[in-house]
């Protein structure tokens, strides 16, 4: 390939960011990671393959090189790139991004994922759901169970295609994941919530929240604020099996 080929190659690739999105709003670094990484995760630039140099890149997008040099540690951080002295910045393999980091999960949504990939999220929420929902019945307060309920009215009121009826299932969520005393599966409670949220949305854009799903999470609540483990574990395997199922006819469609 002639130099002159690699330039057009590299123009084509390195676009002006978008104005910054969620977590980076008025950054240009961020607005910069969060371009690269959808164009990562679309396979724009491919396991293995360099990144512009940061002159060449800091010129071509009118930006500083501290602002390009600072998108690619967000980046590392996420295991997506890895910079070497003299071979510059590369993609790393698939199997080292962090794909539960909330951020990538929200870049994967802002692109359309595989079925595979929503397929993972679902089995995730099957390993980890249903025992949260068994230990929250033996370990919660009641002060849980009135936010949860409280969550619940929102969700009915305002439904899952609006943003505060989102934001209430979210908090339904974190509160039954925090109702299990459990520090380490809290930990993972930011990446359950965005996969549960990015799902939900994902829905939403479809149009495809033709059932109520409501009554599965009033039954999974019901169960934990019977103090009945067995009921609660089998209620949030039966939320998630249907959320997939309603999931899955997005694809179909």
């Amino acid at each position: 390939m002639t130099s002159l080929d690699n330039t057009a190659k590299t123009s084509r690739r390195l676009r002006p960011a978008p104005p910054a999105g969620r977590a980076y709003q008025g950054r240009i670094h961020g607005a910069l990671a969060y371009r690269l990484g959808v164009d990562i995760l679309n396979g724009v630039y491919a396991p293995g393959e360099v990144l512009p140099n940061e002159i060449e890149a800091a010129a071509k997008l009118a930006i500083s090189r501290s602002a390009y040099r600072e998108a690619m540690r967000i980046l590392a951080a996420k295991g997506m790139v890895e910079s070497r002295p003299k071979t510059g910045t590369r993609v790393t393999e698939r199997e080292r991004w962090n794909l539960l980091d909330p951020e990538v999960l929200g870049w994967m949504f802002d692109t359309e994922p595989s079925e595979s990939f929503i397929a993972s999220l679902f089995e995730l929420r099957l390993i980890t759901e249903p025992a949260a929902a068994e230990l929250a019945a033996q370990r919660r307060t009641e002060a849980e169970i009135a936010t949860m309920r409280a969550a619940l009215v929102t969700m009915k009121s305002e439904t899952l295609m609006t943003e505060a009826g989102r934001r209430a299932d979210l908090e339904f969520h974190r509160t039954l994941i925090g109702a299990t005393r459990n520090e380490a599966l809290v930990s993972l409670s930011s990446s359950i919530e965005a996969a549960v949220a990015w799902t939900t949305r994902y829905k939403a854009r479809h149009n495809a929240l033709t059932r109520d799903p409501i009554p599965d999470h009033e039954r999974v609540c019901d169960a934990i604020a019977a103090g009945d483990p067995a009921a609660a574990r089998a209620c949030m395997d039966t939320l998630i099996r249907m959320a997939h199922q309603d999931t899955r006819k997005v694809s179909a469609a």
